[in-house]
């Protein structure tokens, strides 16, 4: 993957293991040369992921709403950032620089794009792959909850599958890596990322 979308929470969580998956993600990342785009925020897990992949010489672009930035939580040292008007702005620009997304621990935000963009995949609107990171098993209730989506008739097997899991970054990315070489080798599949003009 050349770039990845993270998404992740503007809080740190009340245990170190979540800042310290974050930061380890961090430079992973830049470590494989993989662009990060993300919320621009400096606060929470944002805050540390950003300054996983600079503190290790890789590049982070930003992608802020306007009224956040006045309220200065914009990241100061970003390799880029780009001020957007309104969050539907600021989600469609982060999934158009991207190759894959990455979601951490988070709150309300993290799981409205979370969901946007796996129903983005379920509509083959977006063909990049998704990944969870379960971190300290902070998923694993929502998981059980995919799961009964899927028993009850509600979501399709092969789209619950489209939610790749992993308890660390190295098992997360070679997952990701294989999705796309596998999209690669399948002539059957789309080969673009995304459509030009996502939903609205």
């Amino acid at each position: 993957m050349n770039s990845v979308v993270v998404y992740c929470g503007s809080n740190p969580g009340n245990k170190p293991v979540y800042k310290e998956v974050a930061h380890k993600l961090g430079k992973q990342l830049a470590a494989r040369n993989t662009k990060v785009i993300y919320g621009g925020g400096n606060l929470g897990l944002m805050g540390t992921i950003a300054d996983g992949v600079l503190e290790n010489g890789g590049a982070v672009t930003g992608i802020i709403p306007n009224f956040l930035a006045k309220l200065e939580v914009a990241h100061k040292t970003l390799s880029e950032i780009h001020f957007v008007d309104t969050m539907h702005e600021r989600k469609a620009k982060m999934v158009s620089l991207s190759d894959g997304v990455i979601a951490l621990p988070g709150g309300y935000g993290t799981l409205d794009e979370l969901f946007e963009i796996l129903a983005w995949s379920q509509l083959r609107i977006f063909h990049g792959p998704v990944g969870l990171l379960n971190v300290n098993g902070f998923y694993d209730h929502l998981l059980i909850h995919l799961d009964k989506m899927v028993e009850e008739g509600f979501l399709r097997p092969e789209n619950r599958d489209l939610l790749l899991i992993a308890d660390t970054a190295d098992q997360l990315l070679e997952k990701m890596e294989a999705f796309l070489a596998n999209r690669e080798e399948n002539k059957t599949l789309d080969t673009s990322l995304y459509l030009t003009d996502p939903p609205k």
